[in-house]
C-alpha cells in the first residue's frame, strides 16, 4: 500500500486517479509521495519513506529540488497542464489594458443619474476618455516559447497579430519569427509577454538595460513570475512613459496601487479545468514512478521510461559513477537475472538506474558500496 500526503487542496479529479493500492494520509513522515501546489517546502525535513513529490503546476520554486535529488527524492511538475488557463488570462489581460477596461469599469461605477443628465447621456459624453487600441495588426513579443508561450503565439496570431519570440533554448517555432537576441526581438514588439521560469539566470532580467531596447509605450505583461522583473526599473519606465502599462498576476507591496499597473490576484492557473488537469497529471506521474520506476516530467532527474513493468524492478540512485548502467549490471548480475537496464544522469553526477529482472523473485541486496545512495524494489 502506497501512502500519499497532500499539502494543499488537490482536485478530486486527480485524487480519483489513485487506485485501491493507495491511501491518502495526513502523516508526512509516513508518506511515500506528496502532492503539492503552492505550499512552501523549502525548509521542510523529509522522511526516508518519501520517494517522490509532484507539483500540480509548472513552477517548483517552493520545492528544494536539488536537496531532494541529494536525498533520492524525485520531483515532478505538470508542464502544459495549465497552459490553456494561463493563455486565456494573458489574452484577457492584454485586451483589458489595450482597451482600458479597468479604467472604464471604475468610471462606470461612479455614474448616477442627475437632474441635468441621465446615465446614458453621461456615458456618451464621457466615454472618449477610455478609448483604447485594438490588438489586431500589433506585434506581440513572446519571451519564452514553452507550452504556454506557444499557445499564446498561436491564439494571438489567429486574432490578427504578428508574433515574434525569444527563447534561449528554441531556434524555431511555427508561426513565430524567432530571434536569438532578446533586445533585437523586443525592439519589434508593441506588446511583450513573459513566460520564463524563475531561476538565477532569469532573476530581474527585465531591467533598465533590457527595457531600453523596447519600443516607447510598450505594454508589458507578466503572467510568469514577479522575480523576472526589476520592479524599481519598471516603475521608473512607467513614470517616463517608456512602458505604457504593466499587467501582472503577482501583487506585492511594491506594485499595488502604482499608476499604470494592472494587477490580477495570481489567477493564471486558477481555473477549475486547470486544477483538474494538473492534479490528474501529478497523480499519474507519481503512480508511474512508484509502480514502474519511470521518471517523466521530473525537474531534478532526466527522463527515463521503461514502460509498464513485466517483472520485478530495482531502482538505484547513485553518485559519482561514469557509466551507471554498466556499473549497476556488474554489481548485481550475480544475485539478479537482469533482463533490461536503463540509466540517466544529472550534470552533477547523480544517476538513476532502472533494472528489470526476468522473473518476479525479490532478492535482498546487501553490502552495496557507498556511491549507491538508495535502492528501491518495485
Amino acid at each position: 500500500m502506497y501512502k500519499i500526503a497532500t499539502l494543499n487542496k488537490i482536485s478530486p479529479v486527480g485524487l480519483a486517479c489513485l487506485t485501491e493500492d493507495y491511501t491518502v494520509v495526513d502523516d508526512l513522515a509516513a508518506a511515500n509521495g506528496i502532492l503539492v501546489r503552492s505550499a512552501d517546502m523549502l525548509s521542510m525535513e523529509f522522511s526516508p519513506e518519501l520517494k517522490a513529490i509532484a507539483r500540480a503546476g509548472a513552477g517548483v520554486n517552493n520545492i528544494p529540488v536539488d536537496r531532494c535529488a541529494e536525498e533520492g527524492i524525485v520531483v515532478f511538475n505538470t508542464p502544459g497542464a495549465n497552459a490553456n488557463a494561463v493563455k486565456e488570462l494573458v489574452i484577457c489581460g492584454m485586451l483589458m489594458a489595450m482597451r482600458n477596461v479597468p479604467g472604464g469599469l471604475e468610471w462606470a461605477k461612479t455614474l448616477a443619474p442627475t437632474e441635468e443628465m441621465d446615465v446614458a447621456k453621461q456615458v456618451e459624453k464621457g466615454k472618449s476618455k477610455y478609448a483604447g487600441h485594438e490588438i489586431y495588426g500589433k506585434t506581440l513579443g513572446v519571451v519564452g516559447l514553452g507550452a504556454i508561450g506557444r499557445k499564446i503565439a498561436e491564439s494571438c496570431a489567429a486574432l490578427g497579430m504578428f508574433i515574434v519570440g525569444y527563447d534561449p533554448f528554441v531556434t524555431e517555432c511555427e508561426g513565430v519569427e524567432v530571434y536569438t537576441d532578446l533586445k533585437e526581438m523586443l525592439a519589434k514588439a508593441d506588446i511583450v509577454t513573459l513566460h520564463l521560469p524563475a531561476n538565477d539566470a532569469t532573476k530581474k532580467m527585465i531591467n533598465k538595460d533590457v527595457i531600453s531596447a523596447m519600443k516607447d509605450g510598450v505594454l508589458l505583461l507578466n503572467y510568469s513570475r514577479d522575480k523576472l522583473v526589476n520592479e524599481d526599473d519598471l516603475l521608473e519606465a512607467l513614470a517616463s512613459g517608456k512602458v505604457s502599462q504593466y499587467v501582472c498576476d503577482f501583487p506585492n507591496d511594491h506594485m499595488v496601487g502604482k499608476p499604470g499597473v494592472i494587477l490580477t490576484p495570481h489567477l493564471g492557473a486558477s481555473s477549475a479545468e486547470a486544477e483538474d488537469n494538473c492534479a490528474e497529471m501529478a497523480v499519474r506521474e507519481i503512480r508511474n514512478y512508484l509502480e514502474n520506476g519511470n521518471i517523466i516530467n521530473s525537474v531534478n532527474f532526466p527522463k527515463l521510461d521503461m514502460g509498464v513493468k513485466a517483472h520485478t524492478r530495482y531502482a538505484f540512485i547513485l553518485k559519482g559513477v561514469e557509466n551507471p548502467a554498466e556499473y549497476i549490471v556488474d554489481l548485481v548480475s550475480a544475485p539478479l537475472e537482469v533482463s533490461k537496464v536503463m540509466a540517466s544522469m544529472r550534470k552533477d553526477g547523480i544517476s538513476y538506474v532502472l533494472v528489470e529482472t526476468a522473473n518476479d523473485d525479490v532478492v535482498e541486496l546487501t553490502g552495496l558500496p557507498e556511491n549507491v545512495m538508495s535502492v528501491r524494489v518495485i
